[in-house]
């Protein structure tokens, strides 16, 4: 298996437990794919960045309140493909009650370390979402980079990374292999792709998740594995498996919306394919604080993401 360069990860976390570490396999765990409280407030200094609110076409007719993305710039003057994206997929279950300003502390401070952050919203189950109106969202929103690119040309869309939190993050792994899909998929074809991944706390085995409890998977499917099985073949991050895109799968040890043992499962999916994967296993960390900006873990996160979008895909892999 090739994995993330262990000397970067090990020097941006410290004393944090690896892909060997047990999350324990046995279901005891409650696998679930929600997001239990909101974000605390960022501590970026609002003024160093720039956002503006970019509407994406989608299949239908898109809702102008919903089908949209926040783009935060760091506020110096940018030469033309000079500023990495990154793109942010948030969670909540799939469901209408959290929203993309969820995101809004992560994407400043992101920003504010020089990347460009495409903070994307989308319609979910309450509010005209669910299958498969959620996900081609996601496609949509994802291929309508190549459009923004055209008039921010400082960003570079070539090479580049999609972060996603809880359900967000099933969104974002799936994003990073559209390519594997067949035609007639929802989500196939895409215009574009993200590169490499990092899940924070994600449902990466929805199947397993689903018949250990989740019932939002079921709800935002519209079935659970045995009645709908294809829809979760074609949006299951661990039955869409890329060898060739490096995912980073962060969890807390302290998870008990999204168990921990989701992400080592997807890890081990993608080593018997001897892809590239790693899990990081964040110490006495719950589900929302991971991307909650007072926690312990926070700046390390911003660190992993950070340099997962600064380095190359031969620095990030080794055999």
């Amino acid at each position: 298996m090739r994995r993330f360069r262990k000397s970067m990860i090990i020097g941006l976390v410290g004393a944090m437990v690896m892909t060997a570490v047990a999350c324990g396999s046995d279901g005891s765990e409650p696998p679930t794919g929600g997001q239990s409280s909101a974000v605390a407030t960022s501590g970026a200094d609002a003024g160093q960045v720039t956002v503006t609110r970019i509407e994406y076409p989608t299949v239908d007719d898109a809702d102008t309140e919903q089908n949209w993305a926040d783009l935060y710039l760091p506020a110096d003057a940018q030469e033309p493909d000079t500023v990495p994206l990154v793109v942010l997929i948030h969670g909540g279950s799939w469901q209408s009650h959290l929203g993309a300003d969820l995101f809004d502390p992560l994407a400043r401070d992101l920003a504010a370390r020089g990347m460009a952050v495409y903070n994307v919203e989308y319609r979910r189950v309450g509010s005209g979402g669910g299958w498969p109106t959620t996900f081609r969202d996601i496609a949509s929103a994802l291929d309508h980079v190549v459009d923004v690119d055209k008039r921010y040309p400082q960003l570079t869309t070539d090479d580049e990374l999609v972060v996603g939190h809880s359900a967000g993050a099933q969104l974002a792994v799936w994003g990073g292999t559209r390519h594997k899909l067949e035609n007639d998929e929802v989500g196939s074809r895409p215009v574009f792709r993200p590169t490499r991944v990092v899940s924070l706390a994600g449902p990466l085995d929805m199947r397993y998740a689903a018949t250990h409890g989740d019932d939002r998977i079921v709800t935002v499917l519209g079935g659970t594995p045995g009645e709908v099985p294809d829809r979760y073949t074609s949006v299951d991050p661990i039955q869409n498996i890329d060898p060739d895109t490096p995912v980073i799968a962060m969890h807390g040890s302290a998870d008990t919306v999204v168990a921990p043992v989701n992400s080592r499962r997807y890890v081990e999916a993608v080593e018997r394919e001897d892809g590239t994967a790693s899990l990081v296993l964040l110490s006495d960390i719950d589900h929302a604080a991971i991307v909650s900006s007072d926690a312990p873990s926070y700046e390390r996160v911003l660190d992993v993401i950070s340099a997962t979008s600064e380095a190359s895909l031969d620095e990030l892999t080794e055999e």
